[in-house]
Formats: C-alpha cells, sequence, structure tokens
C-alpha cells in the first residue's frame, strides 16, 4: 500500500465532501468550496466523516495515483477549514510592498514603476509591514503558484541577497570579486 494513500481523511464538522458522476470530489467548508476530478482509477470512498480512496492494482501508476489523489482531497478539506498562506519577504533599501482591499497588491522593487498584481477569486493579500507581503487562500496550488509569480518579479540574488524572498528560504550568498585574492 501507499503510505500516503493509505492514511484515511477525517473529514471535520461543518465540511461536507460529495462524490459526483465521474469522481469529482466537492469538499464544502466554512471557508469556501473546492472540487477536483479524481482518476476513475482510483475509488473514493465515504464513510461517516471519514474519506478513503483504493486503488484496483499495485502497479507503479496506481500506486502514485493512489497518493498524489489523497493528497489532494485532504488539502482541499485543510484548505476550507484552516486555509493556507505564503509568506514573503522584500530584502532592499525602498523595496516596499502595499495591499489595498485585500485584493489589489502594489509593489515598489526598483523598477520606474510600480508592480501591481490582482488577486484571483478565494485569494487575498495582506501586508503586515512593508517589507512582509502575506498570500492567503484556500487552495494550496493557487496560494503557491501566486507567491511564485510573485517572486518572480524580483528573483533574490546572490551578491548582495536583494529581491523577492520566502519567509523561510535561505539565500546562498556568494563572495564578490574582492574575496579572490
Amino acid at each position: 500500500m501507499s503510505r500516503i494513500g493509505r492514511l484515511p481523511i477525517h473529514v471535520p464538522a461543518g465540511v461536507t465532501v460529495t462524490v459526483g458522476d465521474d469522481n469529482l470530489v466537492t469538499v464544502k467548508g466554512p471557508k469556501g468550496t473546492l472540487s477536483q476530478q479524481v482518476n476513475s482509477a482510483i475509488t473514493v470512498k465515504q464513510e461517516g466523516n471519514v474519506v478513503t480512496l483504493e486503488r484496483p492494482t499495485d502497479s507503479k501508476p496506481h500506486k502514485a495515483m493512489h497518493g498524489l489523489y489523497r493528497a489532494l482531497v485532504h488539502n482541499m478539506v485543510v484548505g476550507v477549514t484552516e486555509g493556507f498562506s505564503k509568506s514573503l519577504e522584500l530584502v532592499g533599501t525602498g523595496y516596499r510592498a502595499a495591499a489595498e482591499g485585500g485584493k489589489k497588491l502594489t509593489i515598489n522593487i526598483g523598477f520606474s514603476h510600480p508592480v501591481v498584481l490582482e488577486a484571483p477569486e478565494n485569494i487575498s493579500f495582506e501586508t503586515p509591514n512593508p517589507n512582509t507581503i502575506v498570500v492567503k487562500g484556500i487552495s494550496k496550488q493557487q496560494v503557491g503558484n501566486l507567491a511564485a509569480d510573485i517572486r518572480a518579479i524580483r528573483k533574490p540574488e546572490p551578491y548582495l541577497g536583494k529581491g523577492i524572498k520566502y519567509t523561510d528560504e535561505h539565500i546562498r550568498r556568494k563572495e564578490g570579486k574582492t574575496g579572490k585574492k
């Protein structure tokens, strides 16, 4: 058995999981609704407040799909109850960000113009201070992709460490020219 795929998914109170036609799993919770199409080879069973996924054979593709879809369904349950967030940090003189209403983010990152981003549905921005951006949402994939897009605006460089980096990211620093002597 897959180590991840065999684990049951416990559905907390206030969350409903429905398995529709063609293995379409829909999860509704206090923060919103998410749905995921599960491969037809994987069987999704719901018994009370526990959801389990089963595979037909022990072939390598079935094992891989088993763990993948179990993780996706689990992330949907966690997303509609607690949500996900990614924190980014701006490092550099004059670099700052401002969130307007949680749906619009303005970043001054050393370009001749400010970079303005609009948040997609179910995603919001927060700026606890001018050098920190927090991306929050119910979909782990959307939050991660948007955080990666923001980081790609100006990746951290290895000499001074300036740019946009994840809060828990460590930038490997290089010595400058004078370090060769």
